[in-house]
């Protein structure tokens, strides 16, 4: 047996599970994706990852304005599909097109239900020192993230992640569970569990202000901070009035301190690298990338800033 499937979806993360959709029992009949988006510095039209994969397979592909127009909602009834996977497709479906297909719209979230609802779980379970997240199957309906839960994994968060590394994990792990979850609807030996009430938490949409490195706060803080907003937004800060784009930090030992104590956002150059002052004490400055300018260690930045004592990173 096997269903369907018409597959929404939008960014880089959702390109494993449409390849493991692809390569499964089930058959795609089509893709919905956003449409094409100005990019890069010229601002040119270019296709989603995922409508540039579905067209290399031949697949069929719709790019609605709004999923709501009336000429996508008859397309797609047209098609008659059993189910229609959704993975980070970027617009709010409507509850007459939720309705369109047989069983319904299931959604892969890349967190562990009822945790972290919301356009940017990732982010946010980084941000939190969460130690553990992971993705989630679940039935679409018109709440945020509210439906029934089919099925989930689990995914350690390694020290030095990123939200690019943490999300690119989820998304092949991820692709294994949707396809299971399908297997799994289509044999009729899966049925979706209601959330439980409590361990709710919402993850909106990471805002450039939010990616403003706060040197005030904990080492530990500024880390995740810096973490969770790589590669997107970029985490920032200031210097000298402009803006400075910051990449991983480190924690310098005891030894390469020595005795150096730094107000918040205090830079100090050493032999070792760069420093920069936090409410718990130094951290050590990996890449960074000045306004209009290339991605550089630290060190050679400071060499051609000619860093004056007492200089300051924000205003911390």
């Amino acid at each position: 047996m096997s269903l369907r499937l018409v597959f929404a979806g939008t960014p880089e993360a959702a390109l494993p599970s449409l390849e493991a959709l692809v390569g499964s029992r089930h058959d795609v009949v089509a893709v919905v994706t956003r449409p094409d988006a100005p990019t890069g510095r010229g601002r040119r039209l270019a296709p989603s990852p995922v409508r540039e994969r579905a067209e290399a397979h031949g697949i069929p592909v719709l790019t609605p304005d709004r999923p709501r127009e009336e000429a996508f909602q008859g397309t797609l009834r047209d098609l008659g599909p059993d189910v229609c996977p959704v993975v980070a497709y970027g617009a709010l479906l409507p509850g007459d097109v939720l309705a369109i297909p047989r069983v319904g719209w299931v959604n892969l979230h890349f967190s562990l239900l009822p945790a972290w609802r919301g356009a940017a779980p990732v982010q946010h379970a980084i941000l939190a020192g969460d130690d553990v997240t992971g993705a989630s199957t679940f039935l679409l309906d018109e709440g945020l993230d509210t439906g029934p839960v089919f099925g989930t994994m689990t995914e350690p968060i390694r020290p030095a992640d990123t939200s690019g590394d943490l999300l690119a994990r989820l998304a092949e792990h991820g692709a294994g569970l949707l396809v299971a979850t399908l297997d799994g609807i289509d044999d009729g030996t899966l049925v979706p569990a209601p959330q439980p009430t409590d361990g709710v938490s919402l993850a909106p949409k990471i805002t450039v202000d939010d990616a403003r490195v706060r040197w005030g706060d904990p080492a530990l803080a500024v880390d995740r901070r810096i973490r969770a907003c790589t590669p997107a937004p970029g985490a920032w800060t200031t210097f000298r009035g402009e803006r400075l784009k910051v990449g991983a930090i480190g924690m310098p030992s005891a030894r390469d301190l020595g005795d150096v104590a730094l107000a918040p956002g205090e830079l100090r150059s050493e032999r070792h690298g760069v420093s920069v002052g936090t409410a718990t004490g130094p951290v050590a400055l990996g890449d960074v990338q000045p306004h209009g300018k290339r991605r550089m260690p630290a060190t050679d930045w400071v060499r051609g800033a000619r860093l004056e004592a007492g200089e300051r990173l924000g205003d911390a």
